[in-house]
């Protein structure tokens, strides 16, 4: 087993995207190894990407489709959306969800080694820049479980980092620097 140290999520994804492109796949599916995102959605994923670049799971999509999450962690996640999406009004429900099917020329067009975000804001970031390259966005309904294996990482540094990484990513559109 590899083991890498602790760098953060985005980090990890990154790195991740990397030993992915490098085997030049179609098709990239993200999602966490915790048994929280339905591998069986990813037959629809595929099915989906014909026509969409990058396809979403969705927590949010209808309704609220998450099962055994504390309270407290529910609503940082649901408000959290909200307030990504009223900052840089994107038209994504679940702007903050990891489990993903990109493209491969989708998630090249992004550029991922060139994302800043560290820690959750990395889904927010990779989602607004494919929004903002005008790429074809499908959002699917997901039923969301709490984690069968692991810890979360949520903290409260990861959680101001996301506070300003949306305006950060407005402010960087806006002036041509995304």
């Amino acid at each position: 087993m590899n083991h890498r140290p602790r760098l953060g999520i985005g980090p990890a994804y990154k790195e991740g995207f990397r030993a992915a492109l490098s085997m030049e796949p179609d098709l990239i599916v993200q999602m966490d190894a915790d048994f929280s995102h339905p591998p069986a959605m990813i037959t629809e994923f595929v099915r989906l990407s014909a026509d969409h670049d990058l396809v979403l799971g969705s927590r949010y999509l209808k309704g609220i489709t998450v099962v055994n999450w504390p309270i407290e962690r529910l609503l940082i996640s649901y408000f959290g959306n909200w307030y990504a999406r009223t900052v840089t009004r994107m038209p994504v429900r679940d702007v903050t969800g990891g489990f993903k099917c990109w493209r491969r020329d989708a998630l090249l067009a992004i550029q991922p080694d060139r994302v800043f975000s560290n820690g959750y804001a990395f889904q927010i970031e990779t989602t607004y820049r494919a929004w903002r390259r005008g790429l074809r966005i499908n959002e699917v309904p997901i039923v969301f479980m709490d984690r069968q294996v692991g810890d979360s990482k949520m903290s409260k540094r990861i959680g101001l980092e996301a506070l300003w990484v949306v305006w950060r990513l407005a402010f960087a559109h806006r002036f041509g620097r995304l």
